[in-house]
């Protein structure tokens, strides 16, 4: 029911889901009575979907806190609570980032051997794609926890990306084995040591290079990095429209290069990409950009889909006892 764009997205993502899976079924959680009119319009019958009714909304600038305390009629809240139990196999908000972290951390609880949830998203980079995190879950991190961090991300990668031994870095301010700080160099002792596929630091120039699967980093980190991500592909976007319609002669040159710059274009779209896992929950829970329209909505749900078939939660456990063995 949040969302930067409404609950419209949602139900075309919904229908859209429905039509590419036969073998599915879906709960659209929130206003019954708006959502009734959306799908009788966007859907029509379908005994795969069905309404479960919520009373309450998170808002998007709404605090974590006050949401889970005083708000426990929202669709937020009972979509997590289906998950729990047992009514649903994953949740897919677009609503309020640090709600949905507090909610599903409170309800679902923390896998056995993880301290804290991350967020982990897919990102494109040369030859496919990476996975990141934390992405700004938790500010700060121990040396354990980026250790866990590797564990949740490479389990997600070779999932979603079909790879058996995942690549996994440590982002760093140098390649060098004596750059960066205690905990960062701890973690890397403990990486060495797993049965992960440690391949050492990585600086954020390679980030996009191919050289790793998964690049692991506190949050605080991770999430400057990824915004500073978004805020250069705009830039680009900006130089390359104002090049091309600078004058006559380049408004021509924009016009032959359209094949190309529609597959660039398609390439980059950051729709592709939508849908960060909230890893270390006992429990699926895939966040939404806020903004998404209904493309991207739908591949939040193929994501979750891919988690539920490889039993994500059960994977992230199984390989940390394996790891403490």
């Amino acid at each position: 029911m949040s969302g930067d764009l409404g609950a419209e997205v949602v139900v075309r993502a919904a229908a859209a889901t429905l039509e590419k899976y036969v073998n599915i079924e879906l709960v659209l959680v929130g206003d019954e009575s708006e959502l009734k009119d959306l799908v009788t319009r966007i859907v029509g019958d379908d005994s795969r979907l069905r309404i479960e009714h919520a009373s309450e909304i998170v808002g998007m600038s709404e605090p974590p806190a006050d949401a889970l305390r005083k708000k426990k009629d929202s669709s937020m809240r009972v979509a997590v609570n289906l998950v729990k139990s047992g009514a649903a196999h994953a949740c897919v908000s677009a609503g309020n980032t640090g709600a949905l972290m507090a909610t599903a951390k409170f309800v679902l609880k923390m896998l056995p051997g993880i301290d804290r949830p991350a967020i982990i998203a897919e990102l494109p980079a040369i030859g496919g794609s990476l996975h990141m995190l934390d992405l700004g879950a938790n500010t700060q991190g121990s040396a354990d926890h980026l250790f866990q961090y590797a564990v949740m991300g490479s389990i997600v990668a070779s999932d979603i990306l079909g790879i058996d031994k995942p690549k996994v870095a440590l982002l760093n301010i140098g390649a060098e084995d004596t750059k960066g700080h205690g905990t960062i160099k701890e973690a890397a002792a403990l990486l060495t040591e797993s049965t992960l596929n440690y391949v050492g630091f990585i600086e954020g120039s390679d980030l996009f290079s191919g050289k790793a699967d998964v690049v692991v980093s506190d949050g605080f980190t991770g999430n400057v990095a990824l915004k500073t991500m978004e805020g250069t592909v705009g830039l680009c976007g900006h130089y390359l429209k104002r090049a091309f319609t600078h004058n006559w002669f380049s408004k021509l040159q924009a016009f032959m290069a359209r094949p190309v710059l529609r597959r660039l274009a398609l390439e980059m779209d950051s729709r592709k990409y939508n849908g960060a896992t909230l890893a270390g929950l006992n429990g699926i829970v895939i966040k939404s950009h806020g903004s998404a329209d209904s493309y991207a909505f739908q591949h939040a749900i193929d994501t979750a889909i891919v988690e539920v078939r490889n039993q994500l939660p059960q994977q992230i456990g199984s390989l940390l006892q394996k790891e403490a063995a």
